[in-house]
């Protein structure tokens, strides 16, 4: 009985000698985990993203919508070209203060160039176009 406890300790312990220890590596790169797994991670999530961006997908336009809204674009474009031409005449922008509406502009020379500045007083939205000297 003694000879087989002591058979049973020995091969237990050699059973304990060859074990290895359990080392957790990552996979996602973003937390450490190899750089390469990226484009796999990525193309598994969005191959199970069941959501769509209703803003982005949008039904294709009949042939009578885009000329509806070729149509509107060139009469926007003609009325504000009108509209430049009657405020700064053939010479282009001169320097000074504008108001088109609600919105204030700004002409004035500056280090980078002439600058424009845009000011929509309804909303308080402002930007700043820099025409660069030549």
């Amino acid at each position: 009985m003694r000879l087989l406890y002591v058979l049973t300790i020995v091969f237990f312990g050699f059973q304990s000698v060859m074990a290895q220890d359990l080392v957790y590596k990552p996979k996602n790169p973003a937390f450490g985990g190899d750089t390469f797994n990226y484009q796999w991670l990525a193309s598994s999530a969005e191959s199970q993203n069941k959501f769509t961006d209703k803003s982005i997908s949008q039904p294709a336009q009949t042939e009578l919508e885009r000329f509806t809204s070729s149509l509107n674009s060139l009469l926007l474009s003609q009325v504000s070209s009108s509209l430049f031409k009657q405020q700064f005449g053939n010479d282009g922008i001169k320097i000074g203060s504008y108001t088109f509406g609600s919105l204030s502009v700004e002409v004035y020379p500056s280090s980078g160039g002439l600058t424009v500045d845009i000011l929509d007083t309804k909303t308080g939205e402002q930007t700043q176009v820099i025409i660069p000297n030549r």
